[in-house]
């Protein structure tokens, strides 16, 4: 009887990304409810200590399927080495990010287990042994409690929204044969953003812009390297050209949660917030005294932000120094 809940890590270069954390996290608490046990899946090449590493948040299993063939992410090679493994541990519940790799994987995993999927939850609970799942729809306008009907529940949760939590247990390390099957894609080149500058949904730090900068990111970056921190943008200031669509922030781009996250020249769509709320500071820099943003910043100034922007960086730099 399927008992219990499968959380599926992921690593990038042997490292974990910080969403590895948080499913993890998600998955012990989900168990608990359940009065299941957690099982932890690490999948990769050269994977290291990684095992050892995922042990304090939780996990009573861990798999690790190690192998030459999994050392870069296909969607086939991942998803036939997972559906081998299943059946053995028989989880009630599937959980892993609903990053750009995972939503990817759940699509096909939930295809070839004939099995129900949740996307982009924002939160899970267990109610009278039932697991119910919040989504957001319609660009985030209303949020809809769902339940999935079925065994296994695949349920893909949004990065930086669950929080993370040690929960150091012993916990079973297991290698199975790793069977990846027919795999009919290769991947033939690799594109990476050069300068190894911050990455946006792991930053703890983001300086983000919008239409109020007019195109000028400059002292934007400048505040970024001066915190350590990465550099992000409004759909405004996307769909103007002046920023790619990677460092787009809100409902139809990136969803973060840094540690401070710092608005400037942003009004406060509804779409742009649903991707920034949970930052654990916002302060919000505008020369519009109403602009929505203030509403939910913990900080505001207002003014402009092409003196402002010089003004903090020096004070920032005068401190480091």
């Amino acid at each position: 009887m399927a008992n219990g809940v499968l959380a599926i890590t992921e690593q990038r270069d042997g490292k974990f990304r910080k969403v590895a954390y948080e499913v993890v996290s998600e998955g012990r608490r989900i168990a608990d409810g359940l009065s299941g046990p957690l099982t932890v899946v690490v999948m990769g090449a050269a994977l290291g200590a990684l095992a050892e590493e995922i042990k304090a948040f939780g996990a009573d299993t861990i798999l690790v399927l190690d192998d030459p063939a999994l050392a870069d992410y296909r969607t086939d090679a991942y998803t036939n080495a997972l559906a081998a493994c299943l059946p053995a541990a028989d989880p009630a519940v599937v959980l892993l990010g609903a990053t750009a790799q995972g939503k990817d994987l759940a699509a096909r995993l939930a295809a070839r287990l004939n099995a129900g999927l949740a996307m982009d939850c924002t939160a899970v609970r267990v109610q009278s042994g039932s697991v119910i799942c919040t989504r957001p729809m319609f660009g985030g306008k209303l949020f809809a409690d769902v339940t999935i009907q079925g065994t296994p529940q695949i349920i893909a949760v949004r990065p930086n929204v669950m929080p993370i939590q040690r929960a150091a247990r012993e916990a079973a390390v297991d290698t199975p044969a790793v069977e990846t099957g027919e795999v009919k894609t290769a991947v033939v080149e690799k594109l990476m953003d050069a300068g190894g500058k911050v990455e946006l949904t792991e930053a703890e730090v983001i300086v983000s812009g919008g239409r109020g900068t007019g195109g000028n990111f400059q002292p934007l970056e400048e505040l970024a390297a001066a915190l350590g921190g990465a550099v992000g943008a409004s759909r405004s200031a996307v769909d103007e050209g002046w920023r790619k669509h990677g460092d787009q922030v809100g409902q139809t781009g990136r969803v973060v949660s840094p540690a401070l996250y710092i608005a400037c020249g942003i009004s406060g769509a509804i779409q742009h917030l649903a991707g920034m709320s949970t930052s654990k500071v916002i302060v919000a820099l505008n020369k519009d005294p109403e602009a929505p943003i203030f509403a939910k910043a913990d900080y505001g100034i207002v003014g402009d932000i092409f003196q402002l922007l010089p003004a903090i960086t020096a004070a920032v730099q005068k401190i480091k120094s």
